[in-house]
């Protein structure tokens, strides 16, 4: 994929989960900063950061439980290491990161 493919593909997908976070009704704080980047401060002070890597055309999410690299295969993004979907695990990440049970729903 080029990179200006990937960057809209990542970019459009990064404002389906910044409009996710604010709808899930969490005690959170969404920064988006440039160059494809999503800041999320949690009320215990704690973050997380969902970015676009446009050199390994992924998505990466790094948790407080660790770093999570989603690439793109047959619509959908998918983790490298062991195929888990995205959006299930960003809710499950967000959901122990928050202290609460979060469900994100993607809007097309």
């Amino acid at each position: 994929m080029e990179e200006s493919a990937f960057n809209a593909l990542a970019e459009d997908e990064l404002a389906r989960i910044e409009n996710a976070l604010e709808a899930c009704g969490a005690d959170i704080d969404i920064e988006p900063k440039p160059g494809g980047i999503l800041e999320i401060e949690f009320d215990n002070g704690s973050k997380m950061i969902v970015n676009r890597h446009s050199a390994a055309r992924e998505i990466w999410v790094a948790a407080r439980s660790g770093g999570f690299h989603f690439r793109h295969e047959q619509g959908r993004w998918v983790n490298t290491r062991g195929g888990d979907e995205l959006w299930a695990m960003l809710a499950a990440l967000v959901s122990d990161q928050a202290g609460e049970t979060v469900s994100l729903v993607r809007s097309d």
